[in-house]
C-alpha cells in the first residue's frame, strides 16, 4: 500500500500515548464488531491480508479520524458487499440501526449467543491463525546475506512498509514460507514464500544526522521484497 494506512515512520502524528492501564474494549459496540470480524474469518469471506486491504480502502481522512475498531467495520461491510452477502436494502437498514444507536447512545446492543464462536474466538486469538504453509521452493538467501529492500511502489496490498524500500540490511532469521499478502491480500491464493528477518540499522533507515546512534529495527520481509545487496550500506 502507497497510502496513509503505512504509517511507519511517519512525521507530524505526534507521540503513541500508551495509557497504564486500557481495558479491552471501551465501549459495547467494540465488542460487537470484534464478533462480525470473528465470524466473517471463521465462514471464509476474508483471510487476514483481504482484511487489512479491506481497510487500506477507507477514505485517508475518515481513517485517520476514526477509531481502531471502526476500521474492522469498515472492512467487513467492504467485503459484504463486495461479495454479494449484504444487498441495497441491508445497507440501509445498517445505516437505519446506526442511526439510531446515535440518537440512543445508552440502548443496550441485541444480544445473540453463540458458543460455536466463543471456542474459536478463544482456540484462535490467543495463538493467532497459522500462516506458515508448505512449499518446495528453495530459499534463495540464507542468514548472514546482506540485501536491499525493492524501492518500487507495489499497487493493492503489501507489507513492504515505504520506509525500509531501498533499504540495505543483514539477514538474522530465517523462517520458511508462509502466506504471501501481496497475493493473499489482493484476491490472489495463498502463494508461500520464504520469510526473512532483516537487520537495519538506524542509520540506514533515517540518516546519520537524526537516527539514535547504535540502534537497529528488525523487519520481517517476504523473499520478492528483497534483492542480493551489490554495495555496502550502512546495515549493522
Amino acid at each position: 500500500m502507497n497510502g496513509v494506512h503505512d504509517l511507519g515512520g511517519t512525521d507530524g502524528l505526534g507521540r503513541v500515548e500508551v495509557p497504564e492501564s486500557e481495558p479491552v474494549f471501551r465501549a459495547d459496540w467494540e465488542k460487537a464488531a470484534f464478533a462480525m470480524f470473528s465470524m466473517c474469518f471463521r465462514a471464509g469471506y476474508f483471510g487476514v491480508d483481504e482484511f487489512r486491504y479491506g481497510i487500506e480502502q477507507m477514505h485517508p481522512a475518515v481513517y485517520l479520524l476514526s477509531p481502531y475498531y471502526e476500521h474492522w467495520l469498515h472492512t467487513v461491510e467492504h467485503y459484504g458487499k463486495a461479495k454479494g452477502l449484504l444487498s441495497p436494502e441491508d445497507l440501509d437498514e445498517l445505516d437505519r440501526r446506526t442511526q439510531y444507536y446515535l440518537e440512543h447512545p445508552d440502548e443496550p446492543l441485541p444480544q445473540r449467543d453463540d458458543s460455536d464462536l466463543v471456542a474459536f474466538v478463544e482456540a484462535v486469538v490467543p495463538a493467532g491463525a497459522p500462516a506458515g504453509r508448505e512449499s518446495d521452493r528453495a530459499p534463495r538467501f540464507k542468514v548472514g546475506d546482506t540485501v536491499t529492500v525493492r524501492a518500487d511502489s507495489p499497487i493493492g496490498h503489501t507489507r513492504r512498509a515505504r520506509y525500509i524500500r531501498g533499504r540495505t540490511g543483514e539477514i538474522v532469521l530465517a523462517h520458511g514460507t508462509f502466506i504471501y499478502p501481496d497475493s493473499a491480500g489482493n484476491g490472489g491464493g495463498d502463494a508461500p514464500e520464504h520469510v526473512y528477518t532483516v537487520k537495519f540499522s538506524n542509520a540506514e533507515l533515517w540518516g546519520t544526522e537524526t537516527a539514535e546512534p547504535n540502534g537497529v529495527v528488525y523487519f520481517d520481509v517476504w523473499e520478492p521484497y528483497i534483492t542480493a545487496a551489490h554495495t555496502t550500506g550502512a546495515a549493522a
